[in-house]
């Protein structure tokens, strides 16, 4: 039992132990210039994550590849040319305007055009719809001898 209580009060006492988390990169620049750059990218396994946040493995594995990129001397451009080349603009954030993302650019506008026409039209239709508020004498009579029969 004091065994126990000893092994209990030693597990308690290891946070004493626990040291500052070590930075990753050696340069503070070029970490800096990482993560600002890493923001912009997207995570290939999480998708809605960038790549500065995320945990995934191959997160981990590509920034490192950027940091051994930027240590190489290569501008930010030319790494993010690497990372296209090799993934694909899947990893852009924001890719570029081409003809194959073209819906994804014009796509939100098409679509807002789209609902402004058919707002248009149905303003349009009902306001061509005349509504007669004038009820004949006939209507109301058949309507008054309706509820007399259905009360009696």
């Amino acid at each position: 039992m004091k065994r126990l209580f000893l092994m209990l009060l030693a597990s308690l006492a290891m946070p004493v132990w626990a040291a500052e988390a070590v930075p990753v990169g050696d340069d503070p620049a070029i970490e800096a210039r990482m993560v600002n750059l890493a923001t912009d990218l997207r995570c290939l396994v999480c998708q809605n994550e960038s790549l500065a946040g995320s945990h995934a493995e191959l997160a981990e594995d590509l920034r490192r590849e950027i940091r051994e990129q930027m240590r190489a001397g290569k501008s930010d451009k030319e790494v993010v040319t690497y990372l296209t080349d090799r993934y694909g603009d899947f990893v852009l954030y924001r890719p570029p305007f081409r003809s194959y993302t073209l819906l994804l650019w014009l796509g939100p506008v098409i679509f807002l055009g789209i609902g402004a026409v058919a707002w248009f039209l149905t303003l349009r239709r009902r306001r061509a719809i005349k509504v007669t508020d004038q009820v004949s004498v006939a209507s109301l009579k058949q309507a008054a001898d309706l509820l007399d029969e259905k009360q009696d």
